[in-house]
């Protein structure tokens, strides 16, 4: 407990750097002033308080998280006529994200995605993990996945803009995954627009990470119909093909020529009745950028509002899913999300990676550090 004290005060300390000079700095005439707010957000079952923080850029955007789940709870930008609205899918109340979530803005951990068979190998010992998916393992598992508990938080401000920092000790064993996992998520968002998350991890032990943010977005605004109007473009010639159970078989194939192809931007709805056996989009892009560098993952522009939202990441894939399977759910503001009400971004490694040797590798080992990023941009366009 005293190496993850250690842990705590270190990360802090660096995630809060330049705050102190950035806080007697004024915005320029007519912008706002970059804060961040804190409120309670209700008690878990067990008692715990969960707070949450509103972050404001000086030009006005807000974001909303909670250290439940580091959950991405709102984020309002404004349209093309400068009228703003709250762009990702949630809930208003903290009951909602514990009971009736499937993932909305959260921080999906250990391990983002699928596991074939719930197991994995790694230096000649096999590790059983939950199965949550039949019998295969997705998003991090049951009670500990990292959207179910609460983490350790602190807001910030500094050069960039209004912030908070989460960190999270993943023992050794949770969902059967091996090693001490030191975690920190951390929120900014800059005065350019950007929702920015950066994602850091330690281990005492070898072991696999994989984490990334499941935010459903709607660029007409949370609630406001489906996403199939969207014009998009994903920045990837190849993807991995996968099983029924939507488990990559291995292969690595050409997006081009078939529904999968987003190289050139089209609507989501252009050719998604082609994908029966999904009911949607539901598959991994292999990115065109070079892993580890910030490159352009996707970009979605809303014709009738005019917002823009581009991805960046320096990871080497990308899970994009439509929200297939979503079936009347009661969200923000009473607003009742439905079959294709949004469209998740979720930059990662590829799934199943641990059971593909040739797929980038997930093996984080002691003395190194996970280390990614996924930022994403806002704007707008003229008609």
């Amino acid at each position: 407990m005293n190496v993850y004290r250690l842990f705590m005060c270190v990360f802090f300390a660096a995630a809060t750097a330049g705050g102190r000079e950035a806080l007697g700095r004024l915005p320029q005439p007519g912008r706002a002033i970059p804060e961040v707010t804190q409120q309670s957000f209700g008690r878990t079952p067990e008692g715990r308080e969960v707070t949450l923080y509103e972050l404001t850029n000086a030009n006005g955007l807000r974001a909303k998280v909670i250290d439940y789940g580091a959950i991405l709870v709102s984020l309002e930008t404004p349209d093309r006529n400068g009228k703003p609205a709250d762009v990702v899918l949630g809930f208003d109340d903290l009951d909602s994200y514990i009971n009736r979530n499937p993932l909305f803005g959260a921080t999906v951990g250990r391990y983002a995605n699928r596991i074939a068979g719930a197991k994995f190998e790694l230096d000649g010992k096999e590790y059983p993990l939950t199965a949550n998916a039949g019998k295969n393992h997705i998003h991090g598992g049951g009670k500990r996945r990292f959207d179910r508990v609460v983490w350790s938080s602190r807001p910030f401000r500094n050069d960039q803009g209004t912030g908070v920092a989460f960190a999270y000790l993943s023992k050794d064993g949770d969902e059967g995954f091996p090693g001490n996992l030191n975690c920190s998520v951390t929120y900014t968002l800059t005065n350019n627009n950007e929702l920015k998350i950066t994602y850091q991890a330690t281990t005492d032990k070898p072991t696999i990470v994989n984490l990334t943010n499941h935010s459903y977005f709607n660029l007409a605004g949370a609630g406001s119909g489906d996403i199939l109007n969207h014009e998009t473009m994903i920045n990837a010639n190849l993807y991995t093909p996968a099983d029924a159970a939507l488990i990559p078989t291995g292969e690595i194939h050409s997006v081009k020529a078939g529904p999968l192809d987003f190289t050139q931007p089209r609507k989501i709805g252009s050719r998604i009745s082609e994908l029966s056996a999904t009911r949607g989009y539901d598959h991994n892009y292999v990115l065109n950028g070079s892993p580890g560098s910030l490159a352009l993952a996707a970009r979605v522009y809303e014709p009738q509002s005019g917002r823009v939202m581009e991805a960046y990441t320096t990871e080497p894939g990308m899970q994009f899913y439509t929200a297939n399977g979503m079936r009347q759910i009661k969200g923000k503001a009473g607003k009742i999300y439905g079959r294709h009400h949004g469209f998740c971004l979720e930059t990662q490694h590829f799934p199943d990676s641990p059971n593909k040797p040739h797929f980038p590798s997930t093996v984080l080992r002691p003395g190194e550090t996970y280390n990614t990023t996924t930022v994403f941009t806002f704007s707008t366009r003229r008609r």
